[in-house]
């Protein structure tokens, strides 16, 4: 019998499992699960038909409005990077209530989709919703007691006729892909229909399928003047609370022809994009937003966050996740450093 206290015996040296073997230099990136490249990133740009200079956004450090004459410009800055793929945001001229300049043949993304694709590569990909557009700042045609008792806020069916129109005006403009955000039910449906019966049935639709009525949108609103001007969204946008919903959500948009799926937010959703990509077999897109975007900038200017690390970190998180395209207002500044 071994008189040594069980406590004093050496540990055997032989480890047949050490993971520190596969994290050293030179192996360590050989094994890396998880790649980021430029390919993987979608760059917003706002364009602006109210300016004729660039106007920084103070709440989104390094980014800007820009005028419709400046679009391509703006465009070319991102392909620079290794990026290939935009999404454009409008602000526009005027508003009314019924968001009448989202699908005018003049409007400002519709002028500067023109530009795009005529004088840059860009896969370009064009937002369509109604609360850039709208005086009110809803995402649809009002209920008639929105603003006194709101019930359901925005009028379903009434607005898809809008959104339709919307799309195919972006396409006639040279949008390559179309992006409905509204959160309405039956989008993709009308939106398909309308760009076939229009001679677009090439053109596919990325759908903000799974969109949360999130605290993190409040640079992206500062930035395209999309605010609620009374109450919120809460009748159409998805309740934080609630992930199952995200499933039926996703499957009832790609019955209706959705060619890929969008989760918004991204970061404080990260279960739900993993979800989404177990229940889909189209590809999916997740929105690292505005907030999301502020408070890195912010910690980084109190000196707490390294910022370059962390966005990158974040980016790499959202595709570990299951992402297979991430919309970020990092992508620019990640992609140079890929």
């Amino acid at each position: 019998m071994d008189p040594t206290p069980r406590s004093r015996r050496s540990a055997p040296t032989h480890r047949s499992r050490r993971p520190r073997r596969l994290r050293t230099d030179g192996v360590r990136s050989l094994v890396r699960e998880t790649q980021l490249s430029p390919s993987d990133l979608v760059a917003p740009v706002f364009v602006d038909a109210t300016t004729d200079e660039r106007v920084p956004i103070p709440s989104m450090p390094g980014h800007e409005r820009v005028p419709v004459p400046e679009a391509v410009e703006r465009v070319e800055e991102v392909l620079e990077t290794g990026i290939e793929a935009v999404i454009l945001f409008g602000i526009p001229g005027s508003k009314d209530d019924r968001g009448s300049r989202a699908y005018a043949e003049d409007g400002v993304v519709q002028r500067a989709l023109r530009e795009i694709s005529a004088e840059t590569d860009a896969y370009v990909i064009a937002d369509v919703c109604l609360c850039e557009y709208t005086d009110h700042g809803h995402c649809g045609v009002l209920e008639p007691d929105a603003r006194s008792d709101p019930t359901l806020t925005v009028r379903n069916d009434d607005t898809l006729e809008l959104l339709a129109e919307t799309a195919v005006s972006q396409a006639e403009a040279g949008a390559d892909m179309v992006a409905p955000s509204s959160m309405t039910d039956g989008m993709v449906d009308a939106i398909r229909a309308g760009l076939d019966d229009a001679g677009f049935e090439d053109v596919p639709i990325l759908s903000y399928a799974v969109k949360y009525e999130s605290a993190f949108y409040g640079p992206f609103r500062d930035a395209a003047d999309g605010a609620p001007s009374f109450g919120d969204r809460r009748h159409y946008q998805m309740d934080p609370g609630n992930a199952r919903e995200a499933l039926r959500e996703a499957r009832l948009d790609v019955e209706e022809g959705a060619d890929a799926l969008m989760v918004k937010p991204a970061l404080p959703y990260l279960d739900v994009v993993r979800d989404v990509r177990r229940e889909v077999d189209v590809p999916v897109a997740a929105y690292n937003v505005s907030g999301e975007y502020a408070m890195l900038h912010a910690a980084a200017e109190k000196g707490w966050l390294d910022l370059e690390a962390t966005a990158h970190e974040s980016l790499v998180s959202i595709k570990r996740a299951g992402a297979d395209l991430i919309v970020t207002y990092f992508a620019e500044d990640v992609a140079r450093r890929l």
